[in-house]
């Protein structure tokens, strides 16, 4: 077996899930390929918990982010980047990976700015549809631009929609037609808070279903995060509306599955999760998204006809109410937005994002 054969990939992401989730995604496809993987990030980070309990050994370096700190962060902050990127060198050419892969977050730039300086090939994976910081300078000087958005990126990028990982358990849920055409009874609906909980979510739901009389009402299934578990499931006992009320959803499969309708944010990740089960849905941007990215992933999804959009101002029970009526009596016009979903999902995002990190090493 020759040195690039054993050379690994070097996956850099790190801050938030949305980073994360999709590349431990396509760290299990290389590693399905029997291609080694190992993870640089920030110490500290969400990914030190998340990568080492997907079975990935991971690097650390000293980096933080600096949106919205005071101003000694700022004044530092060139010195910190240029150390770190002093040890993410160090990193590469200890393990000299056949090639680089940034998704996002402060603790991909040292790693980056070290594989272009050292001749490394660096495929960037943007999720968003607003380019992240980091994504956005390194992108500059990648060998590859990969997009979970078409138009996340200007032309001159020659950016590459490959879209954006899913489990696999979702992307194999039955397609719309399938799985929703033949269903009577009560519509069911499933909200998402995310896993810390979206409250503007779990108190406004609850509200806007209780005027709705009992006939109408859909079956409700709320993940509503550990810390707003009581106060969701008391929101929906004081509007009177019978819910069943979880902290975490396991087996996302089976409730995208089980969902005619789906209230949540907009989340590239959570969208490319509705995308490949095909499921309408209800979207309120967080309203202190980086740079509003979440309206702008939204906007995608309500120009192909698979999303309602309303910001969390417009939000209103009264409002949701309005919407969540009409949406619950046309069956038919819940049909055409899972379908329209379905067509935005790239189900073999990580395979594809995989391909990109072994052809540009070639």
């Amino acid at each position: 077996m020759n040195a690039t054969a054993q050379a690994p990939v070097l996956i850099m992401a790190g801050g938030t899930g949305g980073h994360i989730f999709p590349g431990i995604a396509v760290a299990d496809e290389l590693r399905a390929r029997g291609v080694p993987v190992l993870w640089m990030g920030a110490a500290g980070g969400l990914e030190t918990e998340l990568v080492p309990k997907a079975g990935i050994a991971i690097e650390t370096l000293d980096i933080g982010g600096v949106r919205g700190k005071g101003l000694a962060t700022k004044l530092k902050a060139p010195l910190r980047l240029a150390r770190a990127v002093l040890a993410a060198r160090r990193v590469l050419r200890r393990a000299r990976p056949r090639s680089v892969l940034s998704l996002g977050g402060f603790a991909a730039g040292p790693g980056g700015i070290a594989a272009w300086l050292g001749g490394t090939p660096l495929i960037v994976h943007e999720q968003n549809r607003v380019p992240g910081t980091t994504n956005r300078a390194l992108a500059r000087v990648a060998r590859r631009v990969l997009a979970g958005f078409a138009d996340a990126f200007p032309p001159a990028r020659k950016a590459i929609w490959v879209g954006n990982p899913v489990r696999a358990s979702i992307a194999a849920i039955a397609a719309p037609a399938q799985r929703l055409a033949g269903r009577s009874g009560p519509l069911q609906l499933l909200v998402l808070g995310g896993s810390l909980g979206a409250q503007a979510l779990n108190t406004r739901v609850p509200a806007a279903l209780a005027p709705l009389p009992a006939a109408q009402r859909p079956r409700v299934r709320h993940q509503c995060g550990a810390r707003h578990a009581e106060a969701a499931r008391a929101a929906y006992a004081a509007a009177g509306v019978e819910a069943t009320v979880e902290p975490f959803i396991d087996d996302m499969a089976q409730a995208y599955a089980w969902a005619d309708l789906i209230v949540c944010r907009a989340g590239a990740l959570t969208l490319a999760e509705i995308a490949a089960a095909g499921c309408g849905a209800v979207l309120v941007p967080y309203p202190h998204a980086v740079d509003d990215h979440q309206t702008r992933n939204a906007e995608a999804f309500v120009s192909a006809g698979a999303a309602l959009c309303l910001a969390e101002t417009e939000a209103t029970p009264p409002r949701l109410q309005q919407e969540l009526a009409a949406l619950l009596g046309d069956r038919a016009r819940l049909l055409a937005m899972a379908e329209a979903a379905r067509g935005l999902a790239r189900p073999q995002a990580a395979a594809s994002i995989a391909d990109h990190c072994l052809e540009a090493s070639a």
